[in-house]
């Protein structure tokens, strides 16, 4: 009986359209980060910016959590589309956590690896996004999966690199530990967009 409902109720195809949005409110939010990184002035109104981005996000995550709680008949399992909401959000507050930690530890200048992190950020999202794109479809995701996994590997080899040079160069103790945190942070946030890849992997290995 199930299953027959299943097939004769429409599924509720909204969905797809929120996550693109979501996925669109990242990667400019990753973009703003870059911004930071690559022009270090006018900091306050910069992580206004990615503060923005966070806020929209939160809002975007509310509305999805909220539909999925309404919605009898959903595109996929909704586990699945519970973890790739959970996931987004994550990548979204761990960039916001690195924008606000230059404000709250009254950073002064960018150190090297930094702005290498926030370009690998854009990049993944950037791929985030053009995967989300093609969920409804599933065409061609497990290739923006793979790109995102190979830029995660290639921020720890950055975060790696960054944090020893600033051991070997960095004087002060307390500008040595706020700048392990920050780019600990960044590199957490890469980490985070490969979770999101799995998701979109276990989405569409169970469509098979």
């Amino acid at each position: 009986m199930a299953n027959l409902l299943t097939r004769l109720l429409p599924r509720e195809r909204s969905f797809f359209a929120q996550f693109t949005e979501v996925t669109a409110n990242i990667q400019s939010a990753a973009r703003a980060l870059q911004d930071i990184f690559a022009d270090y002035r006018d900091l306050q109104t910069k992580v206004a910016r990615v503060k923005e981005h966070e806020h929209r996000g939160d809002q975007l995550t509310h509305d999805i959590f909220t539909r999925l709680n309404q919605t009898f008949i959903t595109p996929f399992d909704r586990e699945d589309i519970h973890q790739l909401t959970s996931k987004l959000d994550d990548v979204l507050d761990l960039i916001d956590a690195a924008a606000t930690r230059l404000v709250i530890y009254k950073v002064d200048k960018v150190r090297p690896g930094a702005r290498e992190l926030a370009d690998i950020l854009v990049r993944a999202t950037t791929e985030i996004h053009a995967a989300v794109s093609r969920l409804e479809k599933h065409d061609g995701i497990l290739d923006h999966c793979i790109t995102i996994n190979s830029l995660e590997n290639e921020g720890d080899r950055v975060v790696r690199a960054a944090i020893a040079e600033l051991f070997e160069k960095e004087k002060d103790p307390v500008e040595l530990i706020k700048w392990k945190e920050i780019l600990e942070v960044l590199e957490i946030a890469t980490d985070k967009c490969e979770d999101v890849a799995n998701v979109l992997e276990t989405v569409v290995l169970k469509s098979a």
